[in-house]
């Protein structure tokens, strides 16, 4: 039963509905599948990627690893069988063209997680967008969820 559709939002008022949505979606995606994650620092886009990535690891009874932040390193890269995952943060990007220069979507047999996904110009087709922001008095967090492509059948 889904929990959201194409445009709604949900309320992720700690860390538990945080990791049930992320299972949710991490259930669904496919290689070639990407990710878009806005939102401020410490919103929680890092953590939404951990839990997607160590519910895949579980799930294929692979080696259940940390997964730090790429801020400063912009790309790590998992195995979880025989699934790629790339896990990207612009963040420290200035521009669109640095980006191109690291070739994101060359790689058509990977999922694709990206922190900062403003500063991509040119999207692909099949991709989940989850703009995360902070209630008005921050004691819980929002996410807005947008699908697009083959992504829009997903039932999140």
């Amino acid at each position: 039963m889904p929990i959201a559709t194409n445009g709604s939002s949900i309320e992720v008022s700690n860390l538990k509905v945080l990791k049930n949505f992320a299972y949710k979606i991490a259930k669904q995606i496919h290689i070639g599948d990407t990710i878009f994650l806005y939102g401020q620092l410490g919103v929680g886009k890092t953590t939404f990627t951990r839990f997607v990535i160590n519910y895949l690891q579980k799930k294929t009874k692979s080696k259940v690893t940390e997964i730090p932040s790429p801020t400063f390193t912009i790309m790590y890269e998992y195995l979880v069988k025989k699934k790629l995952i790339h896990h990207y943060d612009f963040y420290r990007i200035e521009n669109y063209k640095e980006i191109n220069n690291i070739g994101i979507f060359e790689d058509k047999e990977v999922i694709t997680l990206v922190e900062w996904p403003e500063k991509i110009k040119f999207k692909p087709k099949n991709r989940i967008e989850l703009k995360f922001s902070y209630s008005k008095n921050f004691s819980c967090r929002k996410i807005k969820i947008k699908l697009c492509g083959n992504c829009k059948n997903y039932e999140i």
